[in-house]
């Protein structure tokens, strides 16, 4: 802990700097899954914040730094027979990311948001300040700070409630033949206590796969477990959308590689890059001689360096049940988007800045189904903007709200009319925090300043910097300029070769184990 207690102490000398100089500063982490524009100028480096601290199996707790990501916090808990409760699909996302955001996963109508798995933070301040805030201690921080996008301090360290981990997810598939009964389904299953993960993918109005998992240490014996990691694997939704209709299907997924079954393809986001370029087709093959590039660590770098994010709609969208299927047939009639992902998630009570829905009859929160928009929209920036602002509008109508990672464009006065704003005024009041930048300031986009650059006046290098195919080719090279290929080459967590052990520093070192590391019972032949 000595090393990580010297980081933040220089961390907080220099946002004390910032402070006593009244100016405003950005935090640097490294990395991001946002698809929000991306923001320079004055920055407090936290980069170096990178290490699981400690995995504490007796008390199931994992203490971690905020730059830890999902696949390497997977694979020191996992070491330990333990799992957390919520783990984003994408093994890029970091832990201050899934803290700071709104991380809904397919475990979320079981144990919420996965900022409510957190035990404890500690944060620096906007004044320097170190402190922690916990159930016991700065309540109102722990729980104000979540999905605030670092906008009341920046956290340091966290802990993090754990489970014990099965050694496979059996996960069975149910088709139906209408977005209706998809979505009725799915929230039946969310009533199920035998189902540990429930999400759903809608193809088309007449296709969609209701998916529930439970967690296991046993596979029949005339069953071969189902990955979805390797170059050769199939991407996890076109193995769903290749399953039988009718009838129920069932596969044995190794745990690590359930909780990743997204990565490849970005859900199905990087099928727009074979469309983008149009020369390459999309099949088997293909998939295999680009998988170094269809990572989401890979697709996020080349998605930022291109400024490809406008023209293309990413969005999280939550609203309550009863208006889910009114919302899809919008957005089938005005934007014409499949598939489309489904996700449970538990109620929310306000204040928050996750979505959350209040039932008016009863007057308590209720559940919401968060759906994943993601595919190509207008290529004219104006066009995009009011596509954005169109469903913004009708999303709000629909008593729903969007995830805050994504291109938002609501006018101020709008946007408050879904927060609290004067619980989250007097929480930067309370915290010192009010030198910071504001939710709203994070993640508005300037719609003005994006249209200008459709205008003739738009400077020729601009214009064809943000052109096909040199935009693309831009985000290529700047993917591999990353380097981030070679973590998917080798990613030890998928055969559980290795366990990850803490010395007494604070620093991970690597400890050769038996072929099962986490000491689960062995696969039942007798089944």
């Amino acid at each position: 802990m000595a090393l990580h207690e010297k980081l933040v102490a220089g961390i907080s000398a220099a946002v004390r700097a910032f402070f006593d100089r009244g100016q405003p500063f950005r935090i640097f982490h490294g990395s991001t899954n946002s698809t929000r524009p991306i923001q320079h100028g004055r920055v407090v480096d936290i980069s170096t914040l990178l290490n699981v601290l400690k995995v504490d199996k007796s008390l199931r707790i994992a203490t971690v730094e905020p730059n830890v990501s999902m696949d390497k916090l997977v694979q020191a808990t996992l070491a330990e027979g333990l799992i957390p409760p919520v783990v984003m699909e994408f093994p890029g996302i970091t832990v201050g990311g899934g803290y700071a955001g709104s991380a809904g996963e397919s475990s979320s109508f079981k144990y919420g948001y996965f900022d409510q798995t957190v035990k404890s933070v500690e944060m620096v301040l906007a004044d320097g300040q170190i402190v922690t805030a916990s159930k016991s201690r700065n309540v109102d921080l722990l729980r104000g700070a979540a999905g605030s996008l670092g906008s009341l301090g920046i956290a340091t360290k966290l802990e993090l409630r754990l489970l014990p981990a099965r050694r496979f997810v059996k996960l069975a598939y149910y088709p139906y033949s209408s977005i209706h009964d998809t979505i009725i389904a799915l929230r039946q299953a969310t009533e199920n206590p035998e189902n540990d993960y429930v999400d759903g993918i809608i193809f088309s109005k007449r296709h969609g796969v209701l998916m529930t998992g439970q967690l296991t240490d046993h596979i029949p014996r005339y069953e071969r477990p189902q990955k979805f990691s390797g170059p050769w694997d199939p991407w996890f939704y076109l193995h769903t959308k290749g399953k039988p209709s009718g009838i129920i299907s069932t596969d044995y997924i190794p745990i690590a590689e359930y909780l990743f079954r997204y990565d490849r393809g970005g859900f199905w986001v990087g099928v727009q890059a074979f469309d983008y370029f149009g020369l390459v087709p999309f099949n088997r093959y293909t998939r295999w001689f680009l998988n170094d590039f269809m990572h989401t660590r890979m697709l996020y770098r080349a998605l930022h360096a291109s400024d490809m994010s406008f023209g293309y709609m990413i969005q999280d969208l939550s609203l309550p049940f009863d208006t889910v299927e009114e919302f899809i047939e919008y957005t089938s009639q005005k934007l014409g988007i499949w598939p489309l992902w489904l996700c449970p998630l538990r109620a929310t009570d306000p204040p928050a800045f996750h979505p959350w829905s209040c039932d008016s009859e009863r007057g308590v929160s209720q559940p919401m189904l968060n759906i994943g928009l993601w595919g190509a929209a207008s290529s004219s920036r104006q066009e995009f903007v009011r596509q954005n602002r169109d469903l913004e509008k009708r999303l709000t109508a629909l008593g729903g709200c969007k995830v805050l990672y994504s291109h938002v464009y609501y006018p101020e006065d709008e946007f408050w009319q879904l927060y609290d704003r004067n619980w989250y005024q007097e929480l930067r009041q309370r915290y010192s925090a009010t030198t910071l930048q504001s939710v709203y300031d994070k993640v508005k986009t300037d719609a003005v300043r994006q249209t200008q650059k459709d205008t003739p006046d738009a400077s020729f290098i601009r214009t064809l910097a943000s052109s096909w195919p040199f935009a693309g080719l831009v985000g290529v090279w700047s993917a591999i300029q990353g380097r981030d290929y070679l973590i998917h080459r080798q990613p030890s967590w998928t055969y559980w070769q290795s366990a990850r052990r803490i010395n007494n520093e604070g620093t991970l070192r690597r400890t050769e184990v038996k072929r099962n590391p986490l000491h689960l019972p062995e696969v039942d032949d007798k089944k």
